[in-house]
């Protein structure tokens, strides 16, 4: 049995399209549209480690709908709610753990999947995308660091000191050994340290599954929680989001599901864009359509992603750089390099230069 836990709608996304691309997987839709149906289905349990955001749920919960289409089974764990919630979790998931013979998870920095891997002992494991947080984590891994998230800036607070030694025993677990092989599933361009073996993640689930997409005229934006996180001041991007959908004729703008409502208002008043919040994550969204002909985005995961998804489809992604006076004074010192190799490592994408 491979037993998988996500947090996020583009984690449970990945996981089933690393079930899709596994040697011996069904290879197509049955067609009455409910998906695939096989042997190999039962031999995955998702567990869905709900997060307390509501667009986050919402989104999760549609592609837990879509998992279990394709006949995987999908456990819903409200493993954050209250003081209490986090042991009770873990004893509740303990059997499961000792059960499965792989482990897959989407994002080795959460602290609630390093304290489940402190269980897992020589198990093998997979890593699926979790956006771009990928390519740092197996650039760290290959360096011999310690798995800090790159717009953090690394301050040791008591939380921090706390739960050091679970961090350390949990990036053991992620190193590969005699007993234990590492995979990291990845449409993201990574080096990674001897011994782990990348898969590549084609997006082929979402290409048989949806689309191809209607295309409109015009183009469509792509919003980043780079403001939220306290990366980016947030008049800089609202005027960088201004001057992209007035040169190149952007009517909708798909926000992020971390982006703030505050922050949404004020761009639909300035900006006169259409805010769109999706309801899956925007592959799905793009390749099920209507879709622009162009596809604005930051420095994100999309500008990797989309490309793949929308193979074929003739939309053109475009990718514009963030300028470095647009950075807080707060943010991290590997922000801007980190951003710049989000962009410069992006394939079939165009370049555009940030905004005066």
């Amino acid at each position: 049995m491979n037993l998988a836990f996500v947090e996020s709608p583009v984690q449970l996304l990945n996981v089933l399209e690393w079930a899709h691309a596994r040697p011996g997987a069904p290879p197509d839709v049955l067609p009455d549209g409910l998906g695939r149906r096989g042997d190999r289905a039962a031999e995955l349990i998702v567990v869905v480690l709900s997060p307390t955001d509501p667009m986050s749920r919402g989104q999760l919960r549609r592609m837990a709908e879509l998992a279990r289409d394709e006949g995987f089974t999908v456990r819903w764990q409200e493993a954050r709610g209250g003081t209490g919630a986090p042991l009770k979790t873990v004893r509740r998931l303990a059997p499961m753990l000792h059960r499965a013979e792989r482990i897959v998870i989407g994002d080795p920095f959460s602290r609630y999947v390093q304290l489940l891997l402190t269980l897992v002992g020589g198990k093998d494991l997979t890593v699926v995308d979790d956006g771009t947080a990928t390519m740092e984590f197996v650039a760290q891994l290959a360096r011999g660091e310690k798995l800090v998230r790159w717009h953090r800036r690394g301050r040791r607070g008591p939380r921090e000191m706390v739960l050091a030694p679970v961090t350390f025993l949990a990036r053991r677990r992620l190193t590969p050994s005699r007993s234990r092989r590492v995979e990291v599933f990845t449409s993201m361009p990574v080096e990674p340290p001897p011994g782990i073996t990348v898969t590549p993640n084609v997006f082929g689930w979402t290409r048989a599954r949806f689309g191809p997409p209607k295309i409109t005229r015009g183009a469509d934006l792509v919003g980043t929680s780079l403001v939220e996180t306290g990366v980016v001041d947030p008049d800089q991007y609202v005027e960088a989001v201004t001057a992209l959908a007035r040169t190149h004729g952007a009517t909708r703008y798909f926000a992020h599901r971390r982006e703030s409502s505050d922050k949404l208002h004020r761009l639909a008043v300035e900006t006169g864009l259409e805010i769109v919040r999706p309801d899956l994550p925007l592959e799905l969204i793009a390749r099920r359509g209507p879709i622009g002909a162009t596809v604005l985005s930051f420095p994100s995961t999309v500008v990797h992603t989309l490309p793949l998804a929308l193979a074929g489809t003739g939309i053109r992604v475009a990718v514009c750089d963030i300028s470095p006076e647009w950075l807080r004074d707060s943010a991290s010192p590997r922000a801007q390099g980190f951003l710049a190799g989000v962009t410069g490592t992006a394939r079939d994408v165009q370049r555009l230069p940030a905004p005066a």
